[in-house]
């Protein structure tokens, strides 16, 4: 492989002396002149009608400039498939909805003002479970999704997006098929994501139509692509600052930002509104909710004959971009498994608790930790080794698959049996796998089993990205780009592509702050697109700004351009190194060298990752010990082995692993209620708790951009929970098909007590 200056290299982070001595800014160390606080009044019933509210007393007490009810805020609407979420309404479906905003002079003001407001509720009766909300006589939520089943489809995914995947001949499949199998398994626990920092914004408005927001989102231009296309005839500049980690969650931002923008419009003034942590917990999105039933045929060999199945997806109050998950779970779903008889059918539909949002996996996760064991199901009917499985059914170069669009795509990638191959070589599988519901070792009432997942996902080429890099005369370069810091180093990374491009030291590279007013589109790093996607239109701007600099020098040195090469600031005649000239001279007096890079959509090249686990669990006191992880991936270069190692080991955390072992957030359906709204009663793993963890990264190049990388970070916590899943079903002797795997459940299913029912994981 090549032997790069900078990419592959560990380099330090642009931004890690501003976080280690504390000078990263993230939204809540910044305030405006004359900025107020907003407060939001939230609902105690999970469904209910406002009969009345009073707002007098608030209005009147010293320092509060705005009480807002849904009489009184603008109607403006978000949601997805069609808008249906108004930020006040005068009908409430969670408990945690907000019913009436406040402006104040500080918080504690603010939150003086919501003890005075009076209001008086009509209790409606409420409904939790996917199922039951489906029946004609649940209660319903919105008038316009009778049945509580929101339309299919979204069309920012193109004309004709990807609503289920029906493909062949369903009979064919059965005749064809050696065993068939049904299963239901559910993903239903509702893991939060739980970034350390709680979603906040500060708004203010110039004039009447231009609203001005800043806020830690991992997408600061799609808050404004957003933003205008709900709130009407109106200009957004949106800013970004660091954010404290978002895991997806803190994407599209508008159930805080529309709120704030409101209280904004009706002082005057800036307004700062931010969550605390146990609102955080309690009122913001979550995961979606999966439960399948499915139906598979399986050869002896391996071979699936078809799949079929409802895929009933539970979105909570509203759906934020739900359709849109679904979407691209169904084609991530036919990565997996190579199939030719599909009828898998998805259906999205709306109860009284949290409404779910974008969480790192999208749509995937939630689909293959219901789909993973049905399957599971089958390969252990036919006798299959799961590791055999997937490496004879993931996605092949030349095979192809419906994506999110609707459209058919050919697999242009790479084949992932090397990488597949190598984990299991790593981990030990062939000696650790003893078959289908038998341990690894017994010692006593301890029992080890050992799993796998896989995922993989072709949205790592999805949208547009725009970028610009300019050359600076002293030889530096700014990267034009909306791109955010979210944790992950993405930033330092095009730094580290745009250097090696053109030969000047790293520290000589800059990016210009997250902000729509100065940076080209730019929808932010999801779906592990940066390293491709964002990537690309980087590599593609410093490219062109270096070509428009050999353009300016060869007419100084009287040569081709093609004749030039720079380094460190100088360029120079090829094998002439003492003709050259600094970028300084070559481009004073001639005119910017302004670079533009743009990325189109490719969901031609699929990421993979498998994840393998081993567990002990003990059979007197359902206690789950999650012993060892080995992570398989190919990411054609690495660009930064730091940066990518981070990422990996983020599969425990963002609700990925330990989703399937204790990670939830247990809801009270007599109350409708979520219980544990803090970091003592929300379990998470501690440092010192964490197993051992290897990674095994292959470097086969692909066909993606000049440096053949693909991202893979946003995939990595998605094969954990059916890894986990399989491994202690493995280990006990006994298929578990409900998360998370907590020691009743183990218990219950050993026999050893009787089962019981804890609250909801809808």
């Amino acid at each position: 492989m090549t032997n790069y200056r900078f990419i592959g290299k560990s380099t330090q982070r642009k931004d890690a002396l501003d976080i280690v001595t504390g000078k990263a800014k993230f939204i809540n160390d910044f305030t405006l002149p004359d900025m107020l606080y907003g407060k939001v009044l939230r609902s105690p019933l999970p469904h209910a009608n406002i009969k009345s509210i009073d707002v007098t007393e608030a209005k009147s007490f010293p320092g509060v400039k705005a009480v807002l009810t849904y009489k009184d805020v603008p109607d403006w609407m978000a949601g997805s498939a069609p808008q249906h979420v108004r930020i006040l309404d005068s009908k409430v479906r969670y408990v945690g909805e907000a019913v009436a905003l406040v402006a104040a002079e500080t918080e504690d003001i603010g939150a003086e003002a919501l003890r005075l407001i009076k209001v008086e509720y009509e209790s409606l009766p409420a409904v939790y479970d996917v199922e039951e909300a489906t029946q004609p006589d649940a209660p319903q939520l919105y008038e316009k999704f009778p049945r509580n089943i929101l339309p299919q489809g979204i069309r920012v995914f193109g004309l004709h997006p990807l609503q289920e995947v029906v493909i062949g001949d369903i009979e064919k499949g059965l005749e064809d098929a050696d065993f068939v199998i049904e299963g239901t398994c559910s993903y239903e626990n509702i893991p939060n994501p739980m970034p350390p920092e709680s979603p906040a914004v500060i708004a203010a408005w110039e004039g009447p139509d231009t609203l001005n927001v800043w806020l830690g989102s991992q997408g600061p231009h799609i808050v404004k692509v957003a933003l205008e296309k709900w709130m009407g005839s109106i200009n957004i500049r949106s800013v970004g600052y660091s954010v404290g980690a978002s895991y997806g969650s803190k994407y599209m931002s508008w159930q805080y930002t529309m709120p704030a923008a409101a209280l904004a419009q009706a002082t005057g003034r800036p307004v700062k509104l931010s969550y605390g942590k146990a609102e955080h917990l309690a009122a913001f999105t979550v995961r979606l909710g999966s439960r399948i039933h499915g139906k598979v045929g399986i050869k002896k060999d391996g071979t699936v004959t078809f799949l079929s199945g409802d895929w009933l997806v539970n979105t909570g109050a509203f759906s934020e971009a739900s359709q849109a998950m679904v979407a691209v779970g169904c084609g991530e779903a036919q990565l997996i498994l190579r199939c030719p008889n599909w009828s898998f059918k998805p259906k999205v539909v709306c109860t009284n608790r949290t409404a779910s949002g974008q969480v790192r996996g999208f749509g995937g996760q939630e689909l293959k930790c219901a789909l993973l064991p049905i399957l599971a199901l089958g390969m252990e009917k036919a006798g299959i080794d799961p590791v055999d499985f997937f490496k004879r059914n993931y996605v092949k170069p030349g095979e192809g698959y419906y994506w999110r669009d609707g459209e058919w795509w050919v697999c242009e990638g790479i084949d992932y049996t090397k990488a597949i191959e190598k984990g299991a070589e790593t981990f030990g599988w062939k000696e650790k796998w003893k078959g289908w519901l038998k341990p690894t070792s017994v010692k006593g009432a301890k029992r080890r089993g050992v799993g796998v997942g896989i995922h993989g996902n072709a949205d790592a080429g999805e949208d547009v990205s725009e970028a610009f890099v300019r050359l600076e005369t002293n030889g530096t370069a700014i990267i034009y780009c909306g791109l955010p810091e979210h944790g992950t180093g993405q930033r330092t990374n095009i730094c580290k592509m745009v250097a090696e491009i053109l030969q000047i030291p790293l520290d000589r590279v800059s990016v210009t702050p997250a902000d729509s007013l100065v940076n080209p589109v730019e929808i932010g790093p999801v779906g592990s697109r940066g390293t491709y996607a964002i990537g690309s239109a980087v590599i593609a701007a410093a490219e062109d700004a270096k070509e428009q600099l050999f353009e300016k020098v060869a007419r100084n040195l009287k040569v081709k351009p093609e004749d030039l090469e720079t380094l460190d600031g100088m360029v120079y005649v090829k094998g002439k190194p003492e003709a050259r000239i600094s970028w300084g001279k070559g481009m004073n007096y001639s005119g910017t060298c302004l670079g533009r890079g743009r990325f189109e959509s490719d969901f031609s090249k699929p990421n993979f990752m498998m994840i393998f686990t081993e567990v002990e669990v003990d059979t007197t006191t359902g206690k789950i010990d999650l012993i060892r992880v080995v992570g398989a991936t190919d990411v054609g270069q690495i660009i930064d082995p730091l940066c990518l190692t981070n990422q990996l080991d983020g599969c425990l955390g963002s609700a990925g692993i330990d989703s399937a072992l204790f990670e939830e957030a247990v809801l009270d359906t007599r109350l409708g209620r979520i219980m544990n709204l803090n970091m003592i009663d929300y379990k998470w793993r501690t440092f010192a708790e964490l197993p051992e963890m290897e990674h095994v990264i292959l470097e086969t190049p692909f066909s993606t951009h000049r440096f053949h990388a693909i991202g893979v970070g946003e995939i990595t916590p998605s094969p954990g929970p059916p890894a986990v899943l399989m491994a202690v079903s493995n280990a006990i002797g006994v298929w578990m098909h409900d998360y998370p795997l907590t020691p009743d459940k183990v218990l219950s299913s050993l026999g050893k007590i009787a089962a019981t029912k804890r609250g909801e994981r809808a």
